[in-house]
């Protein structure tokens, strides 16, 4: 009976949609917790901490028999090293867009990376855009622009860091994250990695990297790092690092599961569905400004998310039914995978 029961549990898409949730809206708090300490500038190293985390426990889970993925070869890790500083590339700009923007605006305009995905894909792999597709777009736009004028006119918002810092990182990331995503879909097809395998060398291969700009380029004296770490809250912010990690392994995870349980289309939806609940907890435990505009500019990413995922459904659906010829047939975007593949380090 136990065991039918665990059947039944492993197969439900409750239990992966909710882990997926879950994983996301924690990873992302945690990241805020640590990057809105006062005086904390150390981003390079946060991630450094971030990656050794993940590569550790997913060395564990591997030992474990819990997950499987190919051992490092050399010849591979030079072919896929870009890739890794694409990622490092993408990480710290989001990094620095959580940093001075608040959790729901940085949610909202993360939409925005969709659009120039998308549109790389028409380009790169002969993808389409269908115009539901692009209504929802153009509401994910529209959304945007409510959410920066409701960031502006908040009370005790700096309209120059709001401007030339956040957004300035905001342009950055959704530029670095799309290029990251488009890359990595044309080499994962000439070297057939898995989720976890692209995990793997992912952030193994980002750590060399983080190490040298954190040594480098961020500040070591003791008193900066008495600054970043400060007595009172030392542990905490140390164990949110380490919580931040340990999510990004969660987050990879049940998107595989997520996907194996339903559909592409599903995990879609719920990526759509997710932002609600995640920005809602920005503005919960960040005592986000609520006003008009910001709700709005909720309100509006969340139905711009779903009119996509809705979208992306049709196409999939048209995809399946139709009998041309593969010559006469453009291609569907696949920008569905291309999310799940970049939430393996966001």
């Amino acid at each position: 009976m136990d065991e039918n029961v665990a059947n039944r549990v492993s197969k439900s898409p409750v239990l992966p949609v909710a882990s997926y949730c879950i994983a996301s809206i924690l990873m992302t708090m945690t990241n805020k917790y640590v990057l809105s300490s006062p005086g904390y500038n150390m981003n390079f190293l946060m991630l450094t901490v971030q990656s050794l985390i993940c590569v550790l426990t997913i060395r564990v889970l591997k030992n474990l028999k819990v997950i499987s993925y190919r051992d490092f070869d050399l010849r591979e890790a030079k072919f896929w090293f870009p890739i890794s500083f694409m990622l490092v590339a993408m990480i710290y700009t989001s990094s620095k867009a959580l940093q001075y923007l608040s959790v729901p605006v940085y949610t909202i305009f993360k939409n925005l990376t969709i659009i120039v995905i998308a549109y790389g894909e028409v380009l790169w792999f002969g993808g389409h855009v269908s115009a539901l597709t692009l209504f929802s777009f153009g509401l994910m736009v529209l959304s945007s622009i409510v959410a920066a004028w409701a960031d502006i006119q908040s009370p005790g918002s700096s309209e120059y860091t709001a401007l030339n810092s956040g957004y300035l990182w905001m342009f950055m990331n959704c530029i670095t994250n799309a290029a990251f995503v488009l890359t990595m879909r044309k080499r994962i097809k000439l070297t057939n990695f898995r989720d976890f395998d692209t995990m793997f060398y992912n952030n193994l291969l980002s750590i060399p990297i983080l190490v040298i700009c954190t040594l480098f380029t961020e500040d070591w004296s003791a008193a900066n790092i008495a600054q970043n770490f400060p007595p009172g809250a030392k542990f905490n912010v140390i164990i949110a690092m380490l919580i931040s990690g340990a999510s990004s392994v969660g987050i990879s995870y049940t998107s595989a599961w997520c996907v194996r349980v339903t559909s592409s289309t599903t995990y879609s939806m719920v990526g759509a569905l997710n932002k609600l609940p995640l920005a809602i907890a920005g503005l919960v435990f960040f005592d986000a400004a609520v006003t008009f505009g910001s709700v709005s500019a909720i309100f509006l990413g969340f139905i711009s998310g779903i009119i996509y995922a809705v979208a992306k459904a049709q196409q999939q659906r048209k995809k399946e039914s139709a009998t041309v010829l593969p010559m006469t047939n453009n291609p569907v975007s696949a920008s569905s995978q291309s999310i799940r593949d970049s939430m393996s380090k966001s």
